[in-house]
């Protein structure tokens, strides 16, 4: 560390450069970089659901489908679009009732709950389905033209309309609330450090290493867009402190040294030695999403990860040299310090600890019930504005057709009629189905050679036949995942492989595999920092406090969600307490770490805990503002409920960890004194 603290402070023009060059290709990975927008490819692929798409991909084309809702009946009208549709690449059938009613069937022969999904006063419904899947390239661009030639794209109805309007309005907010980040970061930077300077070149540093990130993720293939949208501003806000430790250590050696470079030298070595614990738990927590069977979790957990690493990274070398090419206009541009110290604070954590202690475990209860029984939404377009073309077309496909939540079922070619009669006939009488059309129905002897053949092979072919069915219930709610567990029983008692496909189906699974991640992720974080903790601490009881206070703000924080009525997104119940954990068990170390020191060369308690209160108060404060700051502004500022959600919860869960850290730490600290203290060192310390 010595060799290279002296080369990054002897070569700060050559680490400028290297580092602007470096800022090309990673400017390149970035804008290369895939945004995902489908939550649900990150499903694992062995279950049965995503086999049946494969299935439904691979043997009858249907990737993805849409309906398009027609402003007119006129048959020449509606075949003239179809032909249109037709022409796009990545489409492969395209009918209306007309394909069915131009050939010698008549309208009477036709069953009145099919009629019922396709006209509505002089609207008439047509089906597109698309080579590929939802969120593949192709079918967004397709649907992007599909909606161009219907003139209208409230009149689309299609999964990938909602990538498509959740992109575009992810790519519209995201300049103005990292912008706000930064404008917020900024100001609470200015009063934590006494220059006018420092705070800009720490925000510099800041978004540079956020860009080599981002960057690197196109080695990655693809990252989703919550991660584009949290990863930036919890860089920002998980990284801040290590800048402003380098800089405060930078100027305490400037006053000490021979000169800047030698100053510079011990700042690295002493803000590597400092930071290199808190840094670990932090990457170890977010590395802890990457044990989600939802594969979100490797994507959010690898990039989040990978962001507290380049930020250390520029911590220790592109900061010094910015602080040691601008040092004399950082002097130019001093201010006095206008943080305060909240001796306030400091005062009432020593003097009312016993009652903090009293009130901690007596909060512990409410604050336990309320993490377990918070409620939780999984629909995907909940909380979208509904404004949104997909919505709007979603909300008029229902009200009008009650098409809300199609399902496919996928069976043996060899089932034969009788027992698929029976199948239908058991599926028709599962509350809140109001359609099911198996080829038998369609097709018998005379109607089969009748029929068009794109119509036939949508529903039957050399393997497998498809029966459809709707479901009035809404996706992902509780009395549709019943629903597609009824389905499955009956599936299954005709045919064993046979499966449920569907956005129903797949929510389901998403249902089921997110309460397990649920666990996962919190037992794992917690374990994994535990572990790191040992070793960096060198203790047991030091640990065990610090994660019981951390997890007790976690607590407190999600319960908020339960005492308010408010209903969170799935997404952020499982990832939001491992960010918070990993990224504010810091303030703990920080402050515990303090103690230990003071407590070595101070016998009385109280008296150390004053000074480690008076030092570190500060930077955990500094440190919370900052975190708060970077995630405050998304979630005043942006519309996308999934995004919004888990920056609130972070914004609050940094100022909850921060009260905590300060309020409650110190008195566990100072009640578990003989515990903490080493054993062989028990006799000079103890009152």
């Amino acid at each position: 560390m010595k060799k290279f603290s002296k080369f990054v402070a002897n070569n700060s023009l050559l680490i400028l450069i290297i580092c602007f060059v470096l800022l090309f290709p990673a400017t390149i990975g970035f804008m290369k970089t895939k945004i995902n927008y489908d939550i649900l490819v990150y499903l694992p692929e062995e279950i049965e659901t995503l086999k049946g798409e494969e299935i439904l991909t691979d043997e009858f084309g249907i990737g993805s489908y849409a309906f398009i809702m027609t402003e007119t009946k006129n048959n020449r009208a509606i075949l003239n679009l179809e032909k249109e549709i037709k022409k796009i690449s990545s489409v492969n059938q395209v009918f209306s009732i007309l394909d069915v009613l131009d050939t010698t069937i008549p309208k009477s022969m036709l069953p009145d709950d099919i009629l019922d999904k396709v006209y509505h006063g002089d609207e008439t419904v047509i089906m597109v389905t698309f080579k590929d899947s939802i969120s593949e390239d192709a079918t967004i661009g397709a649907v992007e033209e599909l909606r161009s030639i219907v003139t209208d794209a409230n009149r689309v109805s299609s999964m990938t309309a909602m990538l498509i309007d959740t992109r575009n309005l992810s790519n519209s907010e995201m300049i103005a609330y990292i912008g706000i980040a930064v404008i917020l970061c900024l100001i609470i930077l200015t009063f934590a450090t006494d220059s006018y300077l420092v705070p800009i070149l720490l925000l510099s540093n800041i978004g540079v290493s956020i860009l080599y990130n981002m960057g690197t993720n196109i080695f990655l293939g693809q990252i989703s867009y919550i991660t584009k949208a949290i990863t930036a501003i919890l860089q920002l806000g998980v990284t801040t402190d290590f800048s402003i430790f380098l800089y405060h250590k930078y100027e305490a050696n400037k006053a000490i040294c021979e000169n800047n470079i030698k100053a510079m030298e011990v700042a690295i070595r002493e803000t590597f030695t400092s930071v290199i614990g808190s840094s670990l738990t932090t990457f170890a927590g977010f590395l802890a999403l990457c044990t989600m069977d939802l594969t979100l979790g490797i994507d959010s957990g690898i990039v989040m990860a990978k962001g507290v690493f380049f930020g250390l990274i520029c911590v220790l070398t592109l900061f010094p040299a910015l602080l040691i090419v601008f040092d004399k206009l950082i002097c130019k541009t001093k201010h006095k310090n206008f943080f305060p110290k909240f001796k306030l604070l400091q005062k009432l954590s020593i003097k009312y600890n016993v009652l903090i202690l009293i009130i901690f475990v007596i909060l512990l209860i409410p604050a336990w019930i309320g993490n377990k029984n918070y409620e939780i939404y999984y629909k995907l377009d909940e909380t979208l504005p509904d404004t949104l073309p997909f919505r709007i077309a979603n909300s008029d496909l229902a009200k009008k057709y009650n098409i809300i939540s199609p399902q496919i079922v996928i069976l043996d070619k060899n089932i034969n009629n009788l027992e698929v009669d029976k199948l239908t006939n058991a599926l028709k009488n599962i509350k809140g189905i109001d359609l099911v059309l198996a080829p038998n129905i369609l097709m018998d002897d005379v109607t089969k050679n009748l029929l068009p053949d794109e119509l036939t092979n949508l529903i039957d072919n050399s393997k497998y036949q498809l029966v459809l069915i709707n479901s009035t219930y809404e996706v992902a709610s509780i009395n549709l995942n019943k629903q597609i567990k009824n389905i499955n029983k009956v599936v299954k008692k005709y045919d064993k492989n046979g499966i449920v496909a569907g956005e129903g189906a797949l929510m389901n699974d998403l249902v089921t595999i997110a309460d397990h991640d649920f666990k996962a992720v919190n037992y794992t974080s917690i374990f994994v920092i535990f572990i790191i903790m040992i070793f960096v601490l060198k203790s047991i009881s030091l640990p065990t406090i610090l994660v019981l206070v951390i997890e007790f703000a976690i607590f407190v924080n999600m319960s908020v969600a339960y005492y308010t009525n408010t209903t969170l997104p799935f997404i952020a119940s499982i990832i939001v307490g491992t960010i918070q954990l990993g990224a504010t068990i810091d303030y703990a170390i920080l402050m515990s770490t303090k103690y230990l020191e003071e407590r070595r060369k101070i016998e009385d308690k109280k008296e150390a805990m004053r000074k480690t209160l008076y030092s570190t108060v500060p930077s955990v404060i500094t440190s919370a503002l900052c975190f708060f700051a970077a995630t405050v502004g998304v979630f005043l500022y942006t519309k996308i409920d999934m995004i919004g959600s888990i920056c609130e919860l972070l914004s609050r869960g940094s100022i909850i960890s921060m009260l905590v850290v300060i309020l409650i730490l110190p008195a566990m600290l100072m009640a578990f004194d003989k515990f903490i203290i080493k054993k062989e060192g028990r006799k000079n310390y103890e009152n």
